[in-house]
């Protein structure tokens, strides 16, 4: 078994989460535009719809796993791997099961922490572009509110109202994840199986401040409707080895 020492500590790998509260919002975007914001990585978006891709806001409160408990905001698109001839004009991929049957990928482009033990991990094992942030989470409401401010600026203020029950019993997921740090992209099995999930079409209020990453999600033309939005009261996940692509 894979073990990786951060900070005196071994990890053994896959890295489990056993309990976390997640919120999803999905955007249209222009494909050029995102293509722009992630050129660093080599990677090139997947568009769901001609010209256009997925860009989606999330927000995470990890209760319990092995990096163990903390707020997380993240800022993903929707690429193709690596390896993918030209692309397919597809229609809207409405799902984790769509998305790994797409064979699409989420390149994750930010993704704030509040804590340093698992914002050295996530560096470190995965090359995840984790950084510190204050992250305020408000989730004993219906309505789940997430307030994310980097070197005392703003950068995203973001309200997911509550969906309709969506039964998915038993359900999990398996895709990939991928990352691009210090030069090296990589790529992530990554296992999801959710409970007690609520979707609905639009359902997001988002207000940017002035921070860099707030201007580029305004140049991808945000804030707009949502495509969907998507909680999920109890995630379990895993994160296997990474590979480099």
């Amino acid at each position: 078994m894979a073990r990786h020492l951060i900070q005196g500590r071994a990890v053994a790998m896959p890295v489990r989460i056993r309990h976390a509260t997640v919120c999803t919002a999905a955007y249209l975007v222009r494909a050029d535009a995102a293509r722009a914001v992630i050129a660093y990585s080599g990677m090139d978006v997947a568009e769901v719809l001609p010209g256009r891709t997925v860009c989606s806001l999330a927000f995470v409160d990890y209760v319990d796993g092995d990096l163990d408990a903390y707020h997380e905001f993240g800022v993903t698109f929707m690429v193709r791997p690596p390896e993918a001839g030209p692309a397919a004009r597809k229609g809207p991929v409405k799902s984790l099961a769509g998305l790994r049957r797409s064979g699409a990928g989420v390149f994750v482009h930010w993704l704030p922490v509040d804590q340093g033990f698992t914002l050295e991990a996530g560096r470190t094992i995965w090359g995840f572009p984790k950084e510190l942030a204050t992250i305020d989470l408000r989730l004993s409401s219906p309505y789940k509110r997430c307030v994310v401010r980097k070197d005392d600026r703003l950068v995203i203020d973001m309200l997911v109202k509550p969906g309709v029950p969506v039964t998915a019993a038993g359900a999990t997921f398996s895709l990939d994840a991928y990352s691009h740090l210090d030069g090296v992209t990589r790529r992530i099995p990554w296992t999801v199986s959710p409970r007690g999930i609520r979707v609905r079409p639009g359902g997001a209020l988002v207000r940017l401040g002035n921070h860099p990453v707030a201007r580029e999600l305004s140049e991808l033309g945000l804030p707009k409707r949502a495509v969907m939005t998507a909680g999920f009261a109890r995630v379990a996940m895993s994160f296997e080895e990474a590979k480099e692509t």
